[in-house]
């Protein structure tokens, strides 16, 4: 009897290890690691172990960027709530008559170096108006640095500084290989603390938020703070990918939602941006969406392409042939798989190359060959600009793309691009997008008309301005002052 429950206490046993080695075996084949007992070396599709070479060899190619810009102190304190202001009586007893003193604001970004010689790429918003660039390396040391070329439309710029000893870059990746998912790495000078390296994935392409007319967005929950802008996004082998740019949160803070520009945008105006200027290519057409709607009308059989919504008489699209109504589904030899995807494309485009151009026009495919003109406002120098110091505004003359920009249906005109805080425009409620079409009941086309209406005033004099905003008309009158 108990020979036999031997016999059977020993089967069990046997049973049982035979099935530990068999879950054992099994876990071994989804976790090789759990087996072999070793760490995993070279590129994984897991979870990296470390991020910590990576960070030590990117981190000497990552700089911060501190730029100064002086604000001029005003004739007299501007109460912060208008003349009713509540704290008058205490704004007046500590400030008086007296004129507050010029002051020096300073802002924080990151940018990363990309050749030897010192030349580093970062956002065009962490330099731009400014009058001294501080650029600080790993190894603590200061440059002043230049800008030698900006470019506002896609928040890229290229500074320079010139260093004792040459300088490690960081390799420049192909943002067009990375996919959803992808391990990324960004490291930047979050609130002026200093390098600091956070780690994400791609969260998702192709992103546009309203921030430009060409941008395209890389996705990320890698955390981005303000002080990163200008740094390098990186993959799992150290190159960069993209330009961290900007966060989505309503506190100021990272939620999780951070864009960078694909890296590849800025390796094509690289060339441009280091002459200092950036030309851009012109099709002369203006483009809608594609609604499902707008695809049964037009029988078009594929989900992609750009809708062709109106031609500029004369311009390159013109004359090689297209008509309101096309839809564009391939510009020289790439495939427009959306409407955002055009405009950027034709920018990159040379001046002066024919292209190929394929478009569907009810329901039939035609090809035109098309040579690219120069975008207005681009021709190697700045678009034409009037800055009043009087007003305190900025006001350009209107192109196609400040139409797109600001939402304008007008094509021509005078149009305000910018508004300086507390100055008599601001004052007057002037803003941003307003069209001028008369100043003193005399209307105005173009910036040689406003600069010889706006010649004739002087300190004391009240100008009366009609503007068109959202489609309707208003008048404004505003003070010229010092």
């Amino acid at each position: 009897m108990n020979k036999m429950k031997d016999i059977k206490a020993t089967k069990k046993v046997l049973f049982l290890a035979a099935l530990f080695v068999a879950v054992f075996a099994v876990a071994s084949m989804f976790h090789p690691l759990v087996a072999s007992g070793e760490q995993p070396t070279g590129p994984q599709p897991s979870v990296p172990n470390s991020f910590a070479q990576l960070a030590k060899k990117a981190s000497q190619s990552v700089v911060n960027i501190s730029a100064v810009k002086v604000i001029k102190g005003h004739g007299t304190f501007s109460l912060p709530f208008g003349p009713n202001d509540p704290f008058r009586d205490f704004f007046e007893k500590f400030f008086g008559e007296e004129m507050p003193k010029d002051f020096r604001q300073r802002s924080l970004g990151t940018g990363f170096i990309i050749d030897r010689e010192g030349y580093i790429l970062t956002n065009n918003h962490v330099v731009e108006k400014t009058d001294e660039i501080k650029v600080i390396l790993a190894d603590e040391k200061e440059y002043t640095a230049e800008i030698v070329g900006r470019d506002p439309k896609t928040d890229l710029a290229l500074i320079r500084i010139r260093p004792d000893k040459p300088l490690v870059p960081l390799p420049l990746g192909d943002s067009d290989r990375i996919e959803v998912g992808d391990w990324v790495v960004a490291i930047g000078n979050p609130f002026g603390l200093g390098h600091t390296v956070t780690a994400g994935i791609v969260s998702a392409k192709y992103r546009h938020i309203g921030a430009g007319p060409y941008e395209n967005f890389i996705q990320t929950d890698a955390s981005i703070n303000p002080g990163n802008s200008g740094g390098p996004l990186l993959n799992t082998v150290g190159e960069v990918i993209g330009i961290n740019t900007a966060i989505f949160s309503q506190s100021g803070g990272s939620i999780g939602i951070g864009f960078a520009i694909p890296i590849n945008m800025a390796k094509d105006l690289l060339p441009q941006l280091k002459k200092g200027k950036v030309v851009r290519g012109w099709l002369g057409v203006l483009i809608q969406a594609i609604t499902p709607e707008l695809k049964e009308k037009l029988g078009l059989e594929g989900e992609g392409g750009a809708l062709v919504a109106d031609i500029t008489p004369g311009g390159p699209a013109d004359t090689a042939g297209l008509k309101r109504g096309d839809v564009i589904i391939t510009f020289d030899g790439k495939e427009i798989k959306e409407m955002r995807d055009l405009p950027y494309i034709v920018a990159s485009t040379p001046v002066g190359k024919t292209v190929e151009v394929e478009v569907v026009r009810k329901g039939k495919k035609k090809t035109f060959q098309v040579k690219i003109g120069v975008l207005k406002g681009e021709e190697g120098v700045p678009a034409p600009t009037e800055e009043s110091p009087k007003l305190g505004m900025t006001v350009k003359e209107l192109t196609p793309e400040l139409a797109r920009t600001y939402g304008l249906s007008e094509t021509s005109g005078i149009v305000v691009v910018g508004v300086d805080r507390g100055s008599p425009a601001a004052e007057a409620g002037i803003r941003t997008g307003d069209i001028i079409l008369e100043i003193d009941q005399v209307p105005v086309e173009d910036l040689e008309q406003f600069n010889n209406r706006m010649s004739a005033y002087k300190e004391g004099d009240t100008i009366l301005l009609l503007l068109r905003r959202q489609g309707g008309t208003l008048y404004v009158t505003l003070k010229v002052k010092k």
